[in-house]
């Protein structure tokens, strides 16, 4: 029982880890990589359609994205939702190759992403330390229930604990490793 509670909060704190590998992707860095546009949807016959859906995206080099649409006629709403993406991109047609300069990050800029970054972080460990509390109330009920004893809990609070305190670290690696990737120029 107390296994099965332990096993389910590590699979919901490896979920909630990756949520935020995935959210903090999305920050870009001074480099180009496609998944910065991997939030982009495109109106396409009367659908909202990913954008890596609709068009192979490659980097062209270190400050260029280049992406070359499958279908000629989709290439302008590409642009257009390129540009009306919040990411302040400004897509130049080239033909059926769409070329995506990124513009050099300012220093303001860059602490602004910092910012955006520790505030991704601080939502995972607050997602982590909710699952840990639902574990901690597992246990509880099971006590109260009389389904397992004192020392069984406590055992397992402090087993819950670790796997907290693991998976917090991982948060503030992944945290560390963005803003070194951030400050960077």
């Amino acid at each position: 029982m107390i296994n099965e509670i332990k096993q389910d909060a590590k699979q919901r704190m490896e979920k909630s880890v990756e949520a935020l590998r995935s959210q903090i992707s999305k920050v870009r860095t001074g480099r180009a990589h496609p998944s910065i546009l991997d939030g982009v949807m495109v109106p396409y016959y009367g659908a909202d359609t990913p954008l890596k859906q609709l068009a192979n995206i490659t980097v062209e080099d270190s400050r260029t994205l280049a992406l070359t649409v499958f279908d000629k006629s989709s290439a302008g709403a590409v642009e257009k939702a390129i540009m009306t993406s919040d990411l302040g991109l400004n897509p130049a047609s080239a033909g059926t190759v769409i070329r995506v300069p990124l513009p050099p990050l300012t220093e303001e800029r860059r602490r602004d992403l910092v910012k955006v970054v520790r505030n991704e972080a601080e939502q995972g460990r607050v997602a982590v330390r909710n699952i840990r509390r639902d574990a901690n109330s597992d246990l509880k009920e099971l006590l109260k229930e009389k389904e397992i004893t004192e020392d069984e809990e406590r055992k397992g609070t402090e087993e819950i604990q670790k796997l907290t305190d693991t998976y917090i670290a991982k948060i503030d690696e992944l945290l560390a490793e963005k803003e070194k990737d951030l400050m960077e120029v």
